[in-house]
């Protein structure tokens, strides 16, 4: 029986035709783009043609406008200290309490180590921002804002545009990590005021280790990287160019079909979802039911943990996740679900799926036959669990 793969936003599988254009650029077409003679010619010229490709699939206005870096991470480090350091009258940064650990992470340090005073504005109970606190933390003072695009573990989707025109308000620059976005919503940065985006190659079928920076023409700029004079200056460093290659076939093929695919993942997840609920009593969804990635859906179920859950499905052939793949092998709950204020008896079973253009109708089926008896099974082995579904006497969440 093949396996079933729903931990999409974890990472994508590399399309073959992604792998047919990145083969020959390791052997055959191995030349330094940096050089003038003809090996790195051919080289530069496949390069020049991926970042186009990428420009057309987040709508830049200027190929140009695309820095390639090693990934989500490195994009969303650099655009933040350079935001730093090219205003260096302002000491703050606003984000929020349900960012990647990659931007909160660095927020964190800069905050204990650099002086830098840190707004974290929370959500809802659904995941969306709080505008007014967003509103409140805008000041004169707020070198950058940075807010993600959509949340990786309940999908969320932040509306950046108009985050990003408060923030031009206050003379601010507004970053956001775009990485589970990308590729799975439609983009065109030339009709927003963003000045900053993230974005990595694998989450949408491109190669690992790769990713990109959008930076709008005109915006002030410090690099992190110093070295060679690679990508304008900006991002020092030889060229990882089957990366990059794999990384604009990926887009090209992306750009094509999305359209035809989001719907499709759309009614595999809604199906989904459904089948969950109407199946398994004490579970429900997460994130906001409205405005959120079409694929992916984060279902908390009650009184039992998420990593026994994941066990069994692995066991059945299912890939699946408890919440971001950058956090999972901790026993606390998400920093995202706490955010939220899920409750603890839901939290610690919450199980991310997360879709791609390549599930099926048989692999939401193989889930749907899958998930009632694993659920039943870990629930009649709980001590929080009772046959009629109500939590025992005495229970107290603080302590489970």
């Amino acid at each position: 029986m093949q396996p079933v793969y729903l931990d999409n936003n974890a990472t994508t599988r590399v399309f073959p035709e992604v792998v047919d254009a990145m083969l020959p650029y390791f052997s055959e077409q191995f030349g330094n783009a940096s050089s003038i003679h003809a090996f790195g010619a051919e080289v530069g010229g496949a390069l020049r043609q991926a970042r186009k490709s990428l420009q057309a699939l987040i709508g830049a206005a200027f190929d140009h406008e695309i820095i390639f870096t090693s990934g989500g991470t490195e994009s969303n480090n650099t655009a933040i200290r350079s935001a730093l350091a090219v205003q260096p009258g302002r000491t703050e940064i606003i984000t929020s309490t349900v960012e990647h650990p990659a931007i909160l992470n660095l927020c964190d340090w800069l905050e204990k180590h650099e002086g830098v005073t840190v707004h974290r504005i929370p959500v809802d109970g659904q995941g969306r921002l709080d505008i007014d606190a967003y509103r409140d933390a805008l000041s004169d003072r707020v070198a950058l804002v940075s807010l993600m695009w959509a949340n990786n573990e309940t999908g969320t989707v932040f509306p950046v545009d108009g985050l990003a025109e408060l923030a031009h308000g206050v003379g601010a620059l507004f970053h956001t990590d775009a990485v589970q976005a990308v590729g799975k919503l439609p983009i065109n940065l030339k009709e927003t005021d963003i000045d900053m985006l993230s974005l990595s190659s694998h989450k949408f079928h491109g190669p690992k280790g790769l990713g990109a920076l959008y930076l709008r023409k005109g915006t002030r700029f410090r690099p992190l990287l110093r070295g060679g004079h690679q990508e304008r200056g900006r991002r020092a460093g030889t060229e990882n160019a089957p990366a990059i290659i794999g990384l604009g076939k990926a887009a090209e093929m992306t750009r094509v079909t999305m359209d035809q695919d989001i719907p499709r993942i759309r009614a595999l997840r809604d199906r989904l979802e459904k089948g969950l609920i109407q199946q398994i009593g004490h579970c429900f969804v997460t994130g906001d039911p409205h405005d959120r990635l079409p694929n992916t859906t984060t279902v908390a179920f009650e009184y039992i943990e998420g990593e026994a859950i994941l066990l069994k499905l692995n066991q059945a052939g299912i890939a699946a996740s408890s919440g971001s793949a950058c956090t999972s092998g901790s026993l606390e709950p998400s920093h995202v679900l706490r955010a939220m204020n899920i409750p603890f008896t839901a939290a610690h079973g919450a199980i991310r799926f997360s879709l791609s253009r390549e599930t099926s109708e048989e692999d939401v089926n193989r889930v749907l036959d899958a998930m009632p008896g694993i659920i039943d099974g870990l629930r009649d082995m709980s001590p929080f669990w009772s046959a009629d579904g109500a939590v025992p006497d005495g229970f107290n969440p603080e302590y489970a």
